[in-house]
């Protein structure tokens, strides 16, 4: 392929944008007009203009090469890839034998995820033409997308030994530095990349990201401002410029980015993520509300969003709302462990206690060394049931903590029920402000499962004038205060 028709698919992503461009190339090369100077912009529906088309008469079809591959375009464009390849069928077989229409088939069968059937077009080309780059290249992705990286690495440094100013190869392998974070060899891969083309879209990208992890914001942003000027119909450059702004304090740079971004890309989960994320930056909080549930119409199985609205709602009294959220958070990524502890503290606000003491419990299974859950699962556990119900439990956890730790008496003393009195000396005695505030909240705890309202009352209030709002506790202790009228 010539540079031009290279520069066109320096998006290396094999989608049906990246179908698109290789589409595009193939329109404006089959009707004799000049390719573009940068790859068209291909979100939405929009396709480019296509030369020619406009005088011919409507009833009558173009059967031309570049007529039919514009059809194709529209075809993915709305995302009908059965339908793109059947066109393949109607173009003149000899020129549909060509390898760089075959290469768009090719691309076109990724996008429809049929990598097997795209492997073999590009075995058929390589058969004929082994020296073909832009063959290479394109198994090189497909084994990517198999999790091959060593043959994915081996590809692209045998076309960088063949064609040692391949932007598209030495980005890729500036990639895969990245990804074991070799940040310098990536540097070197993506300069060399950007030297043999300066508009390198993917290589600007990852020079910008490299500068990013070296702190250097000024030279990132540079970067990114050239990948935005070169195209204005990709969102990508803007997404990480706007990372950036909101990196160096300046989220309202940021929104103006987003805002574009979301223009572009209405259904770009990533766009509404990012933008939720700036405005709750600004203090927009229902506005952050709102990105965050658009962005979980677009994609609800993806956890991210969730955990920005549960807590969103949970600071704004949609407890209801926020206990779905922390839910659905719980089945979508289990390991995500503070959904639990969120959860657990709504069932605690809800008089829901062996709910919590479950929700706590799962909590303590993936942060065991948070003695805080520990205690929670307790006290749950007494509330839902007999004082003495997690005996067993706390033996457990007793086993696992320094002996002559204050948590290791207070535990003993939720375990024996007996011993409160050295309990409260020890505390008393504690040095660190976090550790005592959140050991008096639990002998508070202690105290009022076991109906001693009037002590539980007095530590609740000495946890609340330490003022240690940072502290898990701290919500608790407050929820205990609400819920008791002590205004303190």
């Amino acid at each position: 392929m010539t540079n031009t028709f290279r520069k066109l698919v320096s998006f290396r992503f094999f989608g049906s944008t990246a179908a698109l461009v290789l589409l595009t190339a193939a329109v404006f090369s089959c009707s004799g007009t000049p390719s573009p100077e940068r790859p068209p912009e291909t979100s939405g529906t929009a396709v480019p203009e296509r030369p020619g088309t406009a005088e011919r008469p409507p009833d009558v079809p173009d059967t031309s090469t570049g007529a039919i591959l514009g059809r194709m375009m529209d075809l993915l464009a709305s995302g009908d890839f059965d339908g793109a390849l059947a066109l393949f069928e109607t173009i003149d077989p000899e020129e549909a034998n060509t390898s760089g229409l075959q290469l768009v088939k090719a691309s076109v069968l990724i996008s429809a995820g049929r990598p097997g059937d795209a492997r073999a077009v590009i075995d058929g080309i390589l058969a004929a033409e082994p020296d073909n780059t832009d063959a290479l290249y394109a198994l090189s992705t497909l084994e990517a997308l198999s999790g091959r990286t060593r043959e994915q690495k081996a590809l692209l440094e045998q076309i960088v030994k063949k064609d040692p100013a391949n932007a598209d190869a030495l980005t890729s392998l500036g990639d895969l530095s990245m990804d074991t974070k070799s940040y310098r060899n990536a540097a070197s891969f993506y300069d060399r990349a950007l030297q043999a083309d300066p508009d390198h879209g993917d290589a600007l990208l990852g020079r910008a990201a490299v500068y990013r992890y070296n702190r250097d914001p000024q030279r990132a942003e540079q970067l990114l401002n050239h990948a935005v000027a070169a195209y204005p119909g990709w969102t990508v450059p803007l997404i990480e410029r706007a990372r950036i702004y909101r990196e160096e304090g300046y989220p309202k740079e940021a929104l103006v980015d987003l805002d574009k971004a979301k223009g572009l890309e209405p259904w770009n989960y990533w766009v509404a993520v990012d933008r939720g994320s700036t405005l709750l930056d600004l203090r927009r909080m229902a506005e952050a509300l709102d990105e965050f549930n658009r962005a979980i119409a677009i994609d609800p199985d993806n956890f991210l969003a969730y955990v920005y609205s549960a807590g969103i709602k949970d600071d704004l009294g949609d407890y209801t709302g926020a206990e779905h959220d922390y839910e659905m958070l719980t089945k979508l990524k289990p390991e995500y462990y503070f959904a639990f502890e969120g959860l657990g503290i709504l069932k605690m606000r809800n008089g829901k206690w062996a709910e919590a003491r479950d929700a706590f419990r799962e909590a303590y299974k993936y942060d065991s060394q948070n003695i805080s859950y520990a205690f929670l699962v307790a006290g749950n556990w007494m509330r839902a049931g007999r004082v003495g119900d997690p005996k067993q439990f706390l033996a457990q956890v007793i086993r696992t903590v320094p002996r002559d730790s204050i948590e290791w008496y207070l535990l003993r003393l939720y375990h024996d029920l007996a011993g409160d009195v050295d309990i409260a000396v020890r505390i008393d005695r504690e040095k660190d402000l976090d550790k005592k505030a959140q050991m008096l909240y639990y002998l508070a705890e202690y105290y009022d499962i076991r109906g001693n309202k009037s002590l539980a009352d007095r530590y609740f209030l000495q946890v609340k004038d330490m003022n240690r709002p940072m502290i898990l506790e701290w919500k608790l202790n407050e929820m205990a205060l609400e819920a008791r009228n002590l205004k303190g």
